[in-house]
């Protein structure tokens, strides 16, 4: 049976009405208990492990696009399809083990720092975009695939000028929640020497600081909010107007 891809829908009205309230009510609440400066008073380092944070994320999120698009591709060719949830579940194994202990594995094998963080990372976000990009591309309607051939397009024509651009939103979501789960694994690389704004988080919790582990979670949820929003826009402006749902 064929798994479905993950989509995106707009948010109704009221709940677009409802997200900048809340946020100002917790932000209210907050300067009343005086958090607000407590987290300013970690402003240098919140800049800075934001700038780690980023780091791992894009490091970790391009090289699963650039290996999940193209591994999906290869997987909806014909001559590959029947081994193809084979190895999507074993891609599973990146998103089923908790990301922890995927972690912990990549310190064993590679040690302690960046590259093993970053390739903790990958591993856990590269199952959505792979999936995504298969079945965005066997879901394009068998009536284009075959005006294509009657054109005479060559299969790599094909994939180029009909099927990509016609599984190309589809493609978007699986990047945009591949990399929205990223944003928020990435404070987990703190564990294993990877840095990022894990390390305010943790290190708060350690002391019963609440002011150090919000000056770190606050910060990854706006920067999982706006990598959702940048990735967002590039769906809608990239993906072509006649099969793209938000245009």
């Amino acid at each position: 049976m064929r798994a479905s891809a993950l989509t995106f829908r707009r948010p109704p009205a009221a709940m677009r009405f409802l997200i900048p309230l809340g946020a100002f009510g917790l932000g209210a609440i907050a300067s009343a208990n005086g958090l607000i400066t407590d987290i300013l008073d970690y402003w240098e380092d919140i800049v800075f492990l934001s700038g780690q944070h980023m780091e791992l994320v894009l490091t970790a999120g391009g090289l699963a696009i650039a290996t999940g698009v193209p591994l999906g591709v290869l997987l909806s060719r014909p001559h590959l399809r029947r081994v193809a949830e084979t190895i999507m579940q074993t891609l599973n194994i990146g998103t089923t083990i908790p990301t922890l202990a995927v972690l912990a594995l990549s310190m064993t094998l590679l040690g302690l720092g960046f590259v093993p963080a970053v390739f903790g990372l990958w591993l856990a976000t590269l199952l959505p975009i792979t999936r995504n990009a298969y079945t965005g591309l066997l879901e394009v309607p068998a009536h284009l695939k075959e005006a294509a051939t009657g054109m005479g397009m060559t299969p790599l024509q094909m994939l180029w000028r009909v099927e990509l651009p016609n599984a190309l939103f589809v493609i978007f979501a699986g990047i945009r929640t591949a990399l929205a789960v990223c944003v928020g694994t990435a404070p987990l690389a703190f564990l294993i020497g990877g840095g990022g704004l894990g390390e305010l988080i943790f290190t708060g919790i350690d002391l019963s600081d609440p002011g150090m582990m919000l000056a770190g979670a606050i910060p990854t949820a706006l920067l999982a909010f706006l990598t959702d929003f940048a990735i967002g826009r590039c769906q809608m402006w990239l993906v072509p107007r006649g099969v793209n749902p938000l245009r």
